[in-house]
């Protein structure tokens, strides 16, 4: 049996939401093991003076308790 915790985490990219989703994993994988699934549970974006200026996904991020 097995048992996971889930956080929510928030990655920012001036490129895209795919990039900032990937950079919100790649980060949380730096303190956090046995990661499993990251769901979007919503994106935005920053916007001065009429233009985008940066893309924020929010990820649901799993992750399994050690045994």
């Amino acid at each position: 049996m097995s048992v996971y915790k889930v956080i929510e985490v928030i990655g920012t990219s001036e490129v895209s939401w795919d990039d900032a989703a990937v950079k919100a994993v790649d980060r949380a994988s730096k303190t956090l093991s046995d990661l499993r699934i990251a769901e979007v549970v919503s994106q935005d974006l920053k916007i001065e003076d009429g233009k985008v200026t940066a893309f924020r996904t929010k990820l649901s991020l799993s992750f399994k308790y050690r045994d």
